[in-house]
Parts: C-alpha cells; structure tokens; sequence
C-alpha cells in the first residue's frame, strides 16, 4: 500500500471510527484478471478512492465512491430459507474499508437475550457472509440479526413454516429496471398488506452490467423491508451476469457480449460471485456438480407449507444459436420469416435444461415427502407468448431467447412437469400472462405464469396477434380480446388465458409494471393467480389487478390429457395418505406421480393397455399390481399401506 493510499485509509477510520489498528489492505485489487481491470470497479480492490466520470456531460469531473455508505449501515440485508431441518442465510454487506472487521456473527433472541449462534468470514469478492444451521426447528418464529462486531448489524425473523395453514402465498417478481432507481415502496406496502409465505426473485434483479455488486445493493436496498422476516428465492438472469441474453452452454466460454454463441462472456470468478450472492441462500444444490469453467450450479427444490418447489436453472445448460442453427432473421436468436420450417431449427444435440436437470425433475415428480402440491421456480417461459418486442412496430416472429426453443427440449421439460401436476412460475419476458402448455395437443400440458417486470422501462413487450382474432377455445366473457388457441412462432401450442399489455411506456402507470402473488389452497386443490399494477392499492380488490385476472385452476389441470379409461378404484384406509404412480408396461414410462386428496383414488389412463400401479406415503414404493384398463366401474382394490 503506498503512502497516499495508506494515509487516507487512516483518515477514513479516524472519520468512521474504526478499530485504531490499521491492517493491510488484503483484498485483491483485480479478482476478475489483469484483462478485466474495471469489472465491479466499485466494490474491489480500492473502492473508495475517489474517482472521475468516464460518461455523461460531467465526462472527467471527480466522482465519489458509489458504494460509500455511513459506516453504522454497512451490513445491508439478508437472505434466507430453510428446509427439512437446514436454515441457510446469505448477510450481505457493502464493501468494507482495510481496517473494519472480516468476521460476522449470526445471532438469535432467546428470551431477552442475544445468542450468537455462528461466526463466518467475509467472502470477497462480493462482501457476503453465509450460514448453515442444521437442526432447525421450523414451527416457531426466531427473531435473528446479522452483525459486523458493534459497527453494524441487520435484523428479522426466520419465519415459521405455514403448515397446516390452509393458503401458501408465494409472490412473484423479476426485471428490477435500474432505468427507474429509488424505492420500491408501494410495491412493498402491497406486499406486506398480502404477506406471502415465499419471496421469488426469477431474475434481472439488476441491469448494471458489469457491476454486479453495487446493482445488487441497489435491489438489497429497495426490497430490504420485506426480505427481513421471510423465505426468498432469487435466481440470477442473463443481466444480473452481465449478459443482454443469455444462452449458459454448461458454463464454457463465450466469445461475444451478446452471448449467442453459448457460454459466459465475462470471467468465471464474476458469474460464481454473482451465484454466490444470489443463491448460495437456497437448499443445497441436489447435483453439486461443477459445469465448464468452475461455475456451480444451484438447482434444487425448497418446501414451503406442503408446496414443493423444484428451482431450475433453464438458461445454464442451454445452446447457444449462433452457430447450430440456420440464421433466419436479423440476428442469431431473432426468427422473422413467417415460412421458415418449424423442425430446421429442432436439432439433434441441441439442450434446454439438460439431462442433469431433466433427471432432477423425473426424481423429484415422485418423491412427495412433505409435500401435497408440486410447483416449478425457472427464470423464462416455455414458450414464446409475445409478439411485439421493444416497441408497438417491431414484431418478432420468434425469439429464441425463450424457452419455447429448442421444441425438443421444451417437450421433455413439459412432460416431467405434467407428471407432477406441477405449475410453472417464472419472469424475464416483461409481460404478463397465463398460459396453458400444449404437449401434443392443445391443453394437455401444465399451466404457467408469467409474471410481470417490476419495473418496466428496459424492453416492453405486447401480445397482438396480427390477424387480431380470438383463438378457438378462447375464454368466455374475458374482458381480453385475444384469448384461446395459438401456435407460437416456435410451432409451440399455447392457449392464452391472460395477458397485461403496457397501454403507454412513456407513463410508469401505464406500462404494466407489477408483480404476481399466487395463493395455492390445499383443501381445495386449487392455485389462484393474481396480478398487481405496480400502483394498484391492494385492498380494493380483485377490480385493481390487471383485466384478466385472477385466474383460478385446479392443481390436477396440470395434466390436461383426456382420459380414454380408468384402472380399478383404490380405495385407502386413511386420507392424504397416498401416493400413487401409474407405469405404462409397454414402454416403462411413467404417467405420472401424484399425491391423492381423499381415501378413494381411480387412476384414469390415456390409452388401452396394461399398467401397474404403484403406492406408497412419499413415494410410490411400498406396494404395486399390474393391471388391464380398461377397468369396469365396479373394480376395486383395498390398498393397506405398511
């Protein structure tokens, strides 16, 4: 450290009071490699020396550190969940000066009193501290804080798993412009006023590219009041790793910003400090695995009231465009020619959410321990639900961007997510819609919701079909004119239920911002969607949400398969008790997985054949009997469960 360096630094903790023992300055001045000098130029190396601005009108004038905070506020918030016996929580704090503390201290009130429960290091780069608590008793509230010896701390509650309570609310969010900095604060009245039971973050919490850290604190800092006292998934996007797009290529090196050609552009330590940030928070990753580069991985599931949650990571292992399939538009991942063929673009080869992924979600369709309702966390639609892109006159046959391609990829991930019954919750499209997926034919897949951005003033995006027509099937006396059956650009069969178009993307009251809340009711077996105007006031109702909503389905609409007969009737000595699977014996593939509401359960099929039938209390794994279909109506098995 040379001499001026050194004497502001003690300047600095004489001004903020620091310990009066200097040390050294250890943190690596370039994390990211000599060739990447800038990259989260406001949170490494020596971060609070003043600077110039390098844009703008004011070009060369000085600029103070972004990330300078009083030095009582540097601990920011925290981030948590816990599931089956394991609380894991992320404090994340701004970036410290040389001679502040490297440890923090998670403690919890007992009593009156505060009892430090663990101590762990500062990790740098990203100024995050983690902790791992085993045995934690989730029936009760505890009361923690998170704290930087006596200098700084952040407190809430770890709160109490919401089973047997009836409702499980989970709120939806994503695409945070930093186009509109500040707070956040009616869209946190509204959620306070609707008190989910789960915070989901699909992504883009931050649009600063190359300063993960200071956008990351700028999302901390609106959001903090409600991430205090409850459960949070976040899940990083394409812009919270820099990218405009992003198509991961199991984590190899991208060679363009743009991303097309598959991988990260940016080094390997930014995008794992991105994830250590974001995720390091959620249940242990269910296949640890290192992808290319050293990047981890973070899927995995989060049970939260009796709904269990599948988190994926749909962008990480897909293929890039550029260079696997012909080019049929302006650019890689744009399709504008109305006449190209569906399948020349559905390769041999090409992933979506890989086999690693794909073999999460077959595991986790029949594995119901503690859980009554399935549902899937992912960052984009599978689909292509949009028409106009950016502005009202640039329409965009496909984008290859969404999850819609490749089909082949799409497919599997929707058949494994039909066997669950699963409802699919994600962001990224900066519009708002309900659809249901078509597999095979229209209405036969799972329902999804979009939600929309939380601020919009990146990318709008409209549904407008060009023939301005209603689809067939469209739905009755919806205040929407362009509901039904469609095919999107992919060749995808959707059938729209509901969409919130922005009216005005000059005006932030018409540009349908806002968030989505999802109320899942186990007594009924039903998820109600719901969709807030960033401005709308909660408390007036349903008449406040966007025209459309709410929509309300049953968790067994899942799977819309028509049933063409039914196996003989099980009939089980107590209710909710059961699990039951259906295997085709003439291929082995299994129907589905599926946890029966009741003592009585037939199990319908989708074509003649032979069956077995297989049964257990968490999985099906206790009995099974092959069976005919189709079964006459007086057929009935006694199941007896051990």
């Amino acid at each position: 450290m040379d001499r001026r360096v050194a004497l502001r630094t003690v300047l600095l903790a004489v001004v903020f009071g620091f310990a009066s023992v200097l040390v050294t300055h250890a943190d690596d001045a370039l994390p990211f490699g000599p060739e990447w000098p800038k990259l989260d130029s406001d949170a490494v190396g020596e971060w609070w020396r003043e600077g110039t601005i390098e844009k703008g009108p004011r070009k060369g004038q000085p600029q103070a550190p972004r990330l300078m905070v009083d030095r009582s506020r540097v601990v920011a918030f925290a981030l948590y969940t816990h599931d089956h016996g394991i609380l894991k929580l992320t404090a994340q704090l701004y970036p410290l000066l040389p001679a502040e503390p490297r440890e923090m201290t998670l403690e919890f009130l007992e009593s009156t009193e505060w009892k430090t429960a663990a101590v762990q290091p500062i990790v740098y780069p990203g100024w995050t501290a983690h902790f791992r608590i085993s045995n934690w008793d989730a029936s009760r509230d505890v009361p923690y804080r998170v704290r930087l010896a006596s200098q700084s701390h952040f407190d809430g509650v770890i709160r109490r798993d919401p089973w047997p309570r009836d409702e499980v609310r989970v709120a939806v969010l994503s695409c945070n412009s930093s186009r509109t900095p500040g707070s956040r604060e009616t869209i946190i009245e509204n959620l306070k006023r609707q008190d989910p039971d789960l915070l989901f973050f699909a992504g883009d919490q931050t649009y600063h590219h190359t300063q993960h850290t200071f956008g990351w604190l700028e999302w901390g800092m609106q959001f903090r009041d409600i991430l205090r006292d409850r459960p949070v998934v976040t899940i990083p996007d394409d812009h919270d790793v820099g990218h405009p797009n992003l198509w991961g290529a199991s984590g190899r090196k991208s060679t363009k910003l743009t991303g097309s050609d598959g991988g990260y552009y940016y080094p390997a330590e930014y995008v794992r400090m991105v994830e250590r940030c974001q995720t390091w928070h959620l249940p242990d990753p269910v296949d640890p695995q290192l992808v290319e580069q050293g990047i981890g991985v973070y899927f995995t599931r989060l049970r939260v009231g009796g709904v269990d949650f599948a988190i994926l990571e749909d962008r990480k292992f897909k293929t890039g465009p550029e260079g696997t399939i012909p080019a049929l538009g302006p650019r890689p991942d744009h399709i504008t020619d109305p006449a190209y063929d569906r399948a020349a673009i559905d390769l041999p080869g090409l992933q979506l959410l890989g086999e690693r992924q794909l073999s999460f979600l077959r595991d986790w369709s029949e594995d119901w321990t503690g859980a009554s309702m399935k549902c899937v966390l992912s960052q984009t639609a599978f689909c292509g639900a949009v028409h106009l892109h950016g502005s009202q006159d640039n329409r965009l046959l496909a984008d290859l961007d969404c999850n819609g391609w490749p089909q082949s990829g799409r497919r599997a991930a929707l058949v494994e997510l039909r066997k669950a019954r699963a409802l699919h919750l994600c962001g990224d499209q900066h519009l708002a819609v309900v659809v249901r997926h078509g597999i095979d034919t229209f209405g036969d897949g799972p329902f999804a919701f979009t939600a929309p951005a939380v601020v919009n003033t990146i990318y709008g995006r409209w549904w407008h079909p060009e023939d301005e027509q209603a689809g067939p099937n469209a739905v009755p006396n919806s205040p929407l004119p362009w509901t039904g059956d469609y095919h999107d650009g992919l060749g995808n069969r959707i059938t729209m239920l509901a969409y919130a178009n922005p009216e005005n993307t000059a005006d932030e009251r018409q540009r349908a911002d806002g968030h989505g809340l999802v109320r899942f009711r186990r007594s009924t077996g039903t998820a109600t969607l719901e969709c807030w105007p960033r401005f709308s006031q909660v408390q007036d109702g349903d008449a406040a949400q966007f025209p459309g909503w709410p929509v309300t389905i049953r968790m067994d609409q899942n799977d819309g398969r028509i049933p063409v007969g039914w196996l003989p009737e099980l009939q089980f000595q107590t209710a909710d008790q059961a699990v039951v699977q259906v295997v085709s014996e003439a291929d082995s593939q299994v129907l589905y997985t599926v946890r029966v509401t009741g003592t009585m359960f037939r199990p319908p099929v989708f074509a003649p054949g032979t069956y077995t039938i297989r049964v257990g209390r968490d999985r099906p794994d206790l009995c099974q009997w092959t069976q005919q279909s189709i079964a006459t109506s007086g057929e009935r098995l006694q199941v007896q469960l051990p």
